[in-house]
């Protein structure tokens, strides 16, 4: 009952929340609001929410503008306010461009509010660098607590320049109002170009050069509807000039801005006065102003800057410095592009990629490497190329992240089973998804791994996940183990005519014992070995991992085996007795004279046996003195004398003692069955 009170507190707020902010605007039709995220454009003005389209669950931000925000302007204000915005996102619509925040549901306006729906949004640049006007509070932590890396920085800047190339070159279209505020990350970590508020298009003429219209800079508008003065290019704002290199400019201001913890280089505070003095500032401009950004590329930005127009470079020339010959870069630049590539080529990037993650910042391999990827698990045949950078990628992982952005697109890997080269990565990985996935996920998708790979016809398969499963033992609950896997490895090694895949699964179980309850020994375990075919227990192999699972249970430190059970389920074993139904007949001689053995293989065994024989000395004396008269009775079995069999109390037995001490056990000491 209380998580249904919880359930329907929660939609509750949501409602009202959206009720408030969204009243009448159509856009709440197709689209359902939840969390107010971030803030973004000219003054911040829009309120960035995460939300979903009803009609097909897609993710997608809503971005909102609440008319009350501009209550304080005059009306001639408000209106020109309204009036960029309602131009800049009719153009925003019209533009499609990876670089370019894309817009999946055009703007609507109400009598309260504006909206439009674009992709999963993050944050403004502006967010991240500390603006964060009409941002909720407290300020989200996934935004307070963002710090930029510098191959996202990096990366970051080259997609925008690539997007303003597109816009200057393909469009013909000047953004005038290029800052932080109109630099939107996307959920993916992508830098997307937005705000075209004050864009203008070239005027079309007979001559092949591109002119651009003059528009003066109107000192009685207020500021929310004029391009910000700390980014704008003198000859914008002076000489009313409209140039590319206006944009460079306010790009290299951008560039500076990042690198000197969010501040300009001058801040005018959309004061004109203030404006033309830091103009002049700009006419001598030093290398000991841009100390603050990198020596790759101090010189470029330093033209960016430049007074004069027709001295700064262009877009391409900055795609072009050394400052983006970097491998994480690279790789960023590859995974993006890899649609583009036949398999040969993704073959040879994926397997080189682990070895370039470990250079890339965890958080921009999990929101940008890591859906690019995904994209590759429609094709099988690249998918264990794939597979290894996906999982060096896991490894840095928290349980919530793997859970979250990982295990669900892997579990349609995990059901894979051609090639076999997939089975065998996710083999080599089954601890790793062991420890961060969450319980219920762990039983119905990382543990049926192991029983298809156990249940398979590949003995390369089977080896390898017997040979695995030990390492994360302590992973699995014991529950599963005596259920589900133990009972997988026994019926592998009866069905199994393949010598080795029997001897890996005998020496699989001996490495589980140590993780097993008295039960699970004494009724899976032991049982087990008490009814094997004589002729495998003749097998040297098989007989040496036999001894050392007995060796293991023995020296157990959580579970005492009594003698009766060694008598009774470990000794006839070794002994190669077959078993009929109600009584174990002695049809094979004795493994102690089979020629199969190597000296140290008898040894090795003999070792075990006179460990078991001393558990059963040790624990009651007085039978054992019983047993030994009783062989006194039986005088044609001439295995050694009264005196020798009790000095084995306190000394070890010769071969041939041990032999007559372990028939006599045989013969005379009770039931042998469960």
């Amino acid at each position: 009952m209380d998580v249904l009170n919880k359930l329907y507190y929660t939609v509750s707020s949501t409602v009202s929340q959206l009720s408030i902010v969204l009243p009448g605007n159509p856009v709440t039709r197709e689209y359902e609001a939840t969390n107010h995220i971030a803030s973004a454009g000219p003054g911040l003005l829009w309120k960035i929410f995460s939300g979903f389209k009803k009609s097909t669950n897609q993710e997608a931000s809503i971005l909102v503008l609440e008319k009350k925000q501009l209550g304080r302007l005059s009306k001639k204000d408000r209106e020109a306010v309204l009036d960029t915005l309602r131009k800049s996102i009719s153009q925003l619509a019209r533009l499609r461009h990876p670089q370019i925040l894309a817009v999946q549901h055009t703007l609507e306006e109400s009598r309260d509010s504006l909206a439009f729906a674009t992709e999963p949004v993050f944050a403004s640049l502006a967010n991240i660098l500390g603006k964060v006007d009409n941002v909720p509070v407290p300020v989200p932590a996934s935004v307070e607590n963002y710090k930029l890396f510098e191959v996202e920085i990096k990366y970051g800047l080259q997609q925008i320049a690539e997007g303003f190339s597109f816009l200057h070159n393909d469009v013909k279209l000047l953004h005038r109002n290029l800052c932080p505020q109109n630099i939107v990350i996307n959920k993916k970590g992508a830098w997307k170009i937005f705000g075209f508020d004050y864009s203008v298009h070239c005027i079309s003429g007979a001559e092949a050069i591109v002119r651009w219209p003059t528009i003066e800079y109107a000192m009685d508008v207020h500021a929310l509807a004029q391009p910000s003065l700390d980014y704008l290019a003198p000859e914008s704002a002076l000489s009313c000039k409209l140039l590319v290199s206006s944009d460079v400019f306010s790009f290299g201001m951008l560039i500076y801005t990042l690198y000197n913890r969010g501040h300009p280089l001058h801040y005018s505070n959309n004061n004109w006065t203030t404006y033309n003095l830091n103009v002049l500032k700009f006419k001598r401009i030093s290398n000991s102003d841009l100390l603050s950004i990198p020596q790759e590329i101090r010189e470029i930005v330093k033209l960016m800057l430049n007074y004069m127009p027709e001295l700064r470079p262009e877009f391409h020339d900055f795609l072009k410095s050394e400052f983006f010959d970097d491998v994480g870069i690279k790789a960023l630049i590859h995974s993006d592009s890899m649609f583009q590539w036949d398999n040969l080529q993704k073959t040879q990037f994926y397997e080189g990629l682990p070895q370039i993650l470990e250079k890339i910042p965890h958080r921009v391999c999990l929101f940008r490497i890591i859906p690019c990827l995904w994209k590759e698990f429609v094709n099988p045949t690249m998918v264990p190329f794939v597979l290894p950078s996906v999982f060096a990628i896991s490894e840095g992982c928290t349980k919530e992240e793997f859970t979250r952005y990982i295990l669900p697109y892997l579990k349609r890997v995990l059901r894979m089973q051609e090639p076999v080269q997939i089975q065998l990565i996710c083999l080599q990985k089954v601890e790793l998804m062991l420890k961060l996935a969450l319980a219920d996920e762990i039983e119905s998708e990382i543990l049926p791994v192991l029983y298809r790979a156990l249940e398979c016809n590949s003995q390369q398969l089977q080896e390898q996940c017997l040979s695995v499963i030990p390492t994360f033992a302590t992973l699995i609950h014991y529950q599963t183990m005596n259920r589900d896997l133990l009972p997988r490895i026994e019926k592998l090694y009866k069905s199994n005519c393949c010598a080795s895949v029997r001897v890996n699964c005998l020496d699989c179980i001996g490495k589980l014992v140590e993780h097993l309850d008295s039960w699970g020994i004494r009724v899976d375990v032991l049982y087990f070995l008490l009814f094997l075919r004589v002729k495998d227990r003749k097998e040297p192999e098989v007989l040496m991992s036999i001894a050392g699972i007995y060796k293991k249970i023995l020296n157990h430190k959580k579970v005492s085996v009594t003698k009766r059970i060694i008598a009774e389920k470990m000794i006839p074993v070794l002994m190669c007795v077959e078993f009929g139904e109600e009584v174990p007949l002695p049809l094979e001689m004795p493994l102690s004279i089979e020629k199969s053995l190597t000296a140290n293989q008898f040894n090795a065994i003999m070792t075990v046996v006179e460990e078991m024989v001393n558990v059963i000395v040790a624990e009651d004396p007085a039978e054992i003195e019983q047993l030994c008269s009783m062989q006194e009775q039986h005088k044609n079995c001439d295995f050694g004398t009264n005196n020798n069999i009790s000095d084995g109390l306190g000394t070890s037995l010769t071969s041939q003692e041990k032999e007559g001490l372990l028939l006599l056990l045989f013969l005379f000491s009770g039931n042998f069955f469960f």
